[in-house]
C-alpha cells in the first residue's frame, strides 16, 4: 500500500507538470481564438516558452552553439565555449552555489551559537533584546546595497548578504527552542552532578535540534535567494548576473532559464536538508514508536 500510494503521488506530480507546460507552450497561441480565456501572462515575451527555454539552456551551458549546432566534446567545441564564457551556466551555477553553501553554514553557525547562549541566559537575553529587535526589524534586502558597499562585488559580499537572511531566521527558533526545554530535565541533570557544559551538550542541545531543523529548510532557500540579491546589485559572476544580463537584452527565455535553474537547485538543497534532519533526528521516530 505504502508503495502504491507514492506511485500514486509520483503520478499526480508528473501530470501536473505536464498540463502545466502544456499551457505554458501552447497555451498563448489559443489567444487568436478565445481571446478571453488566455491571459496576457502567458506571452512569450514576459515568459518565453518551454521549448525556447529548453534551446537557450542547451546554448547558455554550451552544449550547443548559437549557430544551433551541438558542440563536441572530443572536438574542444564544448571547452572553447566554456574559456570564451568565464559566466557560462555551470559556471555561474558553481559561484551561485558555493557562497550559498558559506553564507547558510555560517547563518546557521552563529545563528544556533547565538540562540543557545541567549535562550539559556535570562541577563543576557534581557540585555541585547532591544538590539535584536531593532537589527531583526530591518528588511534584509535593504542592507544589500549597504553589504556590496563595504565589500565590494566579490563573493564575500554576496555571502554576508545570505549570512545576514540566515542568521536571525536560525537564532529564533534556537531562541525559543532553548527557551522551551523543561526544566524537570536540567534539574535532574544537576542532581546527577552534570555540569553546565554537560547539561548543554547532552540536554539542551538534543532537545533544540528538532527546532533547529525546523528552521533551515526555509533558510537554505533564503540562503540563495540572498546571494541573488547580491548578485543582482553587483557581481562579475553567477546566476543573477546572468538574469541581470538577459534582462538588458529582453531575452526572457534567457531569464527563465536561470529561473528555473534556481528552482531546481532548491528543490535539491531542500531534499538534502529533510534527508540530513531524517538521518540526525531518528530518535524522535524511534522514541515516538515506542
Amino acid at each position: 500500500m505504502k508503495r502504491y500510494s507514492m506511485m500514486n503521488t509520483i503520478g499526480w506530480q508528473i501530470l501536473i507538470c505536464a498540463i502545466v507546460l502544456s499551457v505554458w507552450q501552447w497555451g498563448y497561441d489559443l489567444r487568436t481564438k478565445l481571446p478571453w480565456l488566455v491571459p496576457d501572462l502567458l506571452d512569450p515575451y514576459f515568459i518565453s516558452k518551454p521549448s525556447m527555454i529548453y534551446e537557450n539552456f542547451l546554448i547558455q551551458s554550451c552544449l550547443k552553439s548559437k549557430l544551433g549546432v551541438f558542440n563536441g566534446w572530443f572536438n574542444g567545441d564544448f571547452a572553447k565555449c566554456l574559456a570564451r564564457n568565464e559566466n557560462n551556466l555551470w559556471a555561474a551555477t558553481a559561484i551561485t552555489l558555493k557562497n550559498t553553501f558559506f553564507g547558510f553554514v555560517t547563518g546557521v553557525v552563529s545563528g544556533f551559537v547565538a540562540g543557545l547562549i541567549l535562550g539559556r541566559s535570562d541577563r543576557l537575553s534581557a540585555i541585547f533584546q532591544p538590539f535584536i529587535t531593532a537589527v531583526n526589524s530591518i528588511p534584509r534586502i535593504a542592507l544589500a546595497p549597504i553589504i556590496v558597499l563595504a565589500f565590494g562585488i566579490g563573493d564575500m559580499s554576496k555571502i554576508v548578504t545570505s549570512w545576514i537572511v540566515v542568521v536571525f531566521l536560525v537564532f529564533f527558533n534556537t531562541f525559543e527552542g532553548a527557551r522551551s526545554i523543561d526544566e524537570g530535565f536540567t534539574n535532574a541533570a544537576r542532581l546527577l552532578g552534570a555540569s553546565e557544559w554537560q547539561i548543554t551538550r547532552t540536554v539542551v542541545i538534543p532537545s533544540t535540534m528538532a527546532w533547529v531543523f525546523a528552521s533551515l529548510t526555509p533558510a537554505i532557500s533564503f540562503a540563495l535567494i540572498g546571494v541573488i540579491v547580491g548578485e543582482f546589485i553587483g557581481a562579475e559572476r553567477g546566476i543573477g548576473r546572468l538574469i541581470i544580463e538577459s534582462e538588458a537584452r529582453g531575452e526572457a527565455s534567457g531569464m527563465m532559464v536561470a529561473v528555473v535553474v534556481l528552482m531546481l537547485v532548491g528543490v535539491v538543497l531542500s531534499a538534502i536538508i529533510w534527508r540530513l534532519q531524517a538521518y540526525l533526528l531518528r530518535w524522535q521516530r524511534q522514541r515516538s514508536a515506542e
